[in-house]
């Protein structure tokens, strides 16, 4: 790993908790656990690519703290500047569905380490020095006044410092509970931002707007929004059509100099754990626009996002290889000996 990272990753690390084999939680005699937050995952995809990234967030000053940085320094990630702090390390429980039954999640997060992050204490100049990309979600803005903060300040420094900025708006209404407006305070940071990761839904819920869901109205939308953020020059966007929770089909769309281009569409018959699949999106659509063309780099992001659909936990645990034969229509699964 190089000692400047390229990559700069920001937000929450929760414990996931999740019974086995599909199980309800009143069936479950025990819990597996995993490490993740789109952030996170986003930056241990990358890691887990062969880019260089470092995550920012806080964690519980305890031993469950020490084994979420033990399972990011697993992936890959540098976190020399993961602060420690006196609260408990966020959590959630997923009931993972199967068929028609959907899964359910439920948080316990909003007084956790991450929501109790010193932001006085993040040396963002510092951080930045070197880096190339900078990757933050709605998710964090929502968690407390200092995740706000700290955000913030970090999207000023990497703006004046002319990173690529990587937003994903991630709108959760439920987490808006310390009195900021969420769609204010989006359109505040994606106004800071250079690249949008994100489709009409998204837009839609930041401006204000109701633009339709079809090429037309993504395009629109685009339009609209680089006009009220002007700092945004490219929008990506994933389209998900689910049949059951167990199959799923994906495509990406992108606006990106004035030109509409999309990718095809990529099915998964048979899903393993679609938690961290959008993650795994941006990871791929940032590995791809470091190394590729917008163009392919969507087709890239695509392909990370179908194939996280087969991998358990969080992160998206593929390698470029495998991501470029996806690319390459071979998703047969056929045995390689």
């Amino acid at each position: 790993m190089r000692n400047t990272p390229d990559i700069i990753t920001f937000g929450e690390v929760l414990l996931r908790l999740s019974p086995a084999e599909n199980r309800k939680l009143t069936q479950a005699k025990s819990l597996d656990f995993f490490f993740g937050g789109t952030e996170m995952n986003v930056g241990a995809s990358l890691a887990v690519l062969g880019e260089s990234v470092k995550h920012i967030t806080a964690v519980s000053d305890d031993l469950v703290g020490e084994a979420a940085l033990a399972n990011m320094r697993h992936y890959g990630l540098d976190v020399a500047d993961v602060q420690k702090v006196a609260h408990p390390i966020g959590q959630y429980i997923l009931e993972v569905g199967s068929g028609m039954r959907s899964s359910q999640i439920a948080y316990n997060r909003l007084n956790g380490s991450f929501a109790n992050i010193q932001p006085e204490n993040i040396a963002w100049d510092t951080i930045f020095e070197n880096a190339q990309f900078f990757h933050w979600t709605g998710i964090t803005p929502a968690i407390s006044e200092a995740a706000y903060q700290a955000l913030k300040a970090g999207l000023v420094s990497a703006k004046e410092r002319g990173l690529q900025i990587t937003a994903d708006p991630a709108y959760r209404s439920n987490l808006w509970q310390y009195g900021r407006k969420g769609q204010e305070v989006l359109k505040e940071l994606v106004s800071l931002s250079t690249i949008f990761i994100g489709g009409v839904n998204e837009i839609n819920e930041i401006l204000g707007t109701s633009y339709g869901l079809d090429q037309d109205g993504f395009i629109a939308a685009s339009k609209k929004l680089m006009e009220e953020c002007p700092s945004i020059t490219q929008v990506f966007d994933k389209i998900r059509t689910g049949l059951s929770a167990s199959w799923q089909k994906i495509y990406g769309r992108a606006w990106v100099e004035n030109t509409y281009f999309e990718t095809s569409e990529l099915e998964i018959t048979q899903v393993v754990d679609r938690i961290g699949t959008g993650d795994a999106y941006a990871a791929g659509l940032i590995y791809g626009l470091l190394h590729f063309d917008a163009e392919k780099a969507l087709n890239f992001a695509n392909a990370a996002c179908a194939l996280k659909h087969t991998i358990l936990g969080d992160v998206n645990l593929v390698s470029v290889a495998e991501i470029n034969e996806v690319m390459q229509g071979n998703t047969g699964g056929r045995i390689k000996r």
